[in-house]
Order: structure tokens, then C-alpha cells, then sequence
């Protein structure tokens, strides 16, 4: 058996923190033939000593970082420990706000999961069983001119455009459908591993899926296998419920569901690099009788440098443009 301790001892590690490994085997019989240290199933080091340490190792992920021994006996019996250990960001993230540069309007039926802005319209997914639907709509007028809607046994999630394709990706199903960006046509389905789908954005080359989690996975958009994973974390911890995305040069904005927050996501790392705070950009909108539900829906027109974002029974949509608070 195998006890793995990382120096320093410490509830949580930070990206980029060097620490070292010490590894301790005892036997209750036999001998050992050799021991093997990995770091992130990347093997650091092997021996055939009991008691061995290895230094230096730098944290270059973001979550639960692990530590795997495999010890193996002469008589070809192996033992297995794993170590994790928390690995939160090194940036302190920079607190932003908005300002409303225009407003349009906003189905007060749409219960907003997905949304993008391509060759000058949006696309909105919506969910909720019965009612989950695809849309082409005028920014102008917040009118529809192009319509899909889903059967009743799926709850519609997020969305994305990518090689003439929209891809729609379905909450409990752990499904989601390819249509014809032309003429919302149904060519392909596919499967995907986590347990839920919440939101939906590529980088041109890959899907990028969120799941309610911190993790977001990268997914291929022809046979649907996962390319990676990244979690995301600030410098207080891993940050969860994200939600509707969208990614641009390298970064990934993501509503972080149930809050009037969205977050800037350096896509390499996971890092936290911006928390915007949107507060109050429905107030003067909101009739009291109405109901709305929590932020979510971001788009933005790359070609003009526009970000827009709504929310699930919004009757508006909002144009913004971000600043940092003083």
C-alpha cells in the first residue's frame, strides 16, 4: 500500500504553485519490483525504492489536479492510490459592468437557452418540454421568420452555428440535433457523455458544451467525440452553473446560471479573467405583473463589434457594451 503526500500540505494550490511528492510504500509480503509516480497520467518518475520524493512539479491545470502511484510487486501484483489536489487560478478576476447602448425587442414566450448572432440575425434556442424550439429572428423587430420547434419529449438548451450547421444540444436527453442552417431541416443526431446539456458555443473548429458543472468539454462536430476538457476557477475557487455561451479570440463568455453574472473565460486554461456584473439592466423594462426568469443569452456580431444579451421571458434584448467598474 501506497501513501502519497503533496508539499506543502494545503487545502487548496494555486496555478503555477511548485510542489513535491513523497511517496511511501509498505508491504506486507513480497517484494517490490518498481513504483511509478504520474502526474496527470504523465509519469514523472519510477523506482524501486519504498520511500522515494519527486520535486518541482509545477500545477498546470485548474481543478482536481491528480497524483497517481502504481506500485508493482515482484510477483507482478499491482497496487493503485490516486492523490487529488485543488487547483484554483492565479488571476484575480477584473470586475466589470455594462452600458446599455440600444434595446430591441424580446418574445416574451421564449424561455432563452441558446442564442447567436450570424450574417445579421439571431438564432434563439428555447427550452421547456412542449414549448423547446429553434428561431431565426429580426434583431429590429424581435419577429421570427424562420421557425423549428422540437418534439414535446425534448427540453431545448443551447445553441451554435458552425460550417453552415446549427447544433442543439437537449437538457436530460444527453442529445442533441444537426439542422441545416438554410432551412432548419433535421440531418443528424448524436449522443454526448455528461449527464445534462446547458450551453453551446465552437471555436471554429470544435464544440464547446457546458453541463451545469465547472467543466467545459470540447466535442468533435463529425463524429461527436471529446477532443478535451477544461474546468474553470477563479481565485476563490472552481465556478459552477455555467451556462449559455459564447466564444470569441480565444476567450468564452458564460452566464453563470440563477445570477445577473456572466464571466470572461480564458478557453486555454479555464482562468477567470472578468466577472461582469449585469444588475438592473431589466429594471426600467420589468412590468410587475410580468414574469421573467434568470439572465441568459449572450451574442455577439463579431463584424461590428456588438454584444447583445436577454434573458429567459425577457421582453427586451440588449445591446451592451462592457466597461470596468470604478
Amino acid at each position: 500500500m501506497s501513501v502519497v503526500v503533496v508539499q506543502p500540505v494545503k487545502n487548496n494550490y494555486v496555478f503555477g504553485e511548485n510542489v513535491s511528492v513523497n511517496v511511501q510504500t509498505k508491504l506486507k509480503d513480497g517484494e517490490i519490483k518498481n513504483t511509478q509516480l504520474y502526474y496527470e497520467n504523465e509519469l514523472l518518475k519510477e523506482s524501486d525504492a519504498l520511500d522515494f520524493s519527486a520535486d518541482n512539479i509545477t500545477l498546470n491545470s485548474l481543478g482536481n489536479n491528480n497524483f497517481k502511484v502504481v506500485a508493482t510487486k515482484t510477483d507482478g501484483v499491482e497496487n493503485t492510490r490516486i492523490k487529488s489536489v485543488p487547483v484554483f487560478s492565479d488571476i484575480t478576476p477584473k470586475k466589470m459592468t455594462y452600458l446599455t447602448v440600444n434595446n430591441y425587442p424580446h418574445s416574451k414566450t421564449s424561455y432563452t437557452q441558446g442564442l447567436e448572432y450570424y450574417n445579421g440575425f439571431l438564432y434563439e434556442g428555447t427550452g421547456e418540454n412542449g414549448k423547446s424550439s429553434l428561431f431565426k429572428i429580426n434583431l429590429a423587430t424581435g419577429n421570427a421568420v424562420q421557425t423549428y420547434h422540437m418534439d414535446d419529449i425534448y427540453f431545448g438548451e443551447g445553441i451554435t452555428i458552425l460550417n453552415n450547421k446549427i447544433y442543439q444540444i437537449t437538457y436530460h436527453a444527453q442529445k442533441g440535433f444537426v439542422y441545416n442552417l438554410s432551412d432548419f431541416a433535421v440531418i443528424d443526431s448524436f449522443r454526448f457523455a455528461s449527464k445534462e446539456g446547458w450551453g453551446l458555443t465552437n471555436d471554429g473548429t470544435n464544440l464547446i458544451m457546458s453541463d451545469g458543472t465547472s467543466t467545459l468539454t470540447w466535442i468533435n462536430p463529425e463524429d461527436f467525440s471529446i477532443v478535451k476538457t477544461v474546468q474553470v476557477a477563479n481565485n476563490r475557487g472552481m465556478v459552477n452553473l455555467l451556462n449559455e455561451l459564447e466564444y470569441i479570440d480565444g476567450k468564452i463568455y458564460a452566464n453563470i446560471y440563477t445570477t445577473n453574472v456572466i464571466v470572461k473565460i480564458d478557453a486555454a486554461t479555464g482562468k477567470v479573467l472578468e466577472e461582469i456584473n449585469m444588475e438592473g439592466i431589466l429594471n426600467m423594462f420589468k412590468n410587475q405583473n410580468e414574469t421573467v426568469d434568470y439572465l441568459n443569452g449572450i451574442a455577439i456580431d463579431k463584424d461590428n463589434n456588438r454584444m447583445f444579451v436577454t434573458g429567459k421571458w425577457w421582453p427586451r434584448l440588449f445591446e451592451i457594451k462592457l466597461e470596468e467598474s470604478k
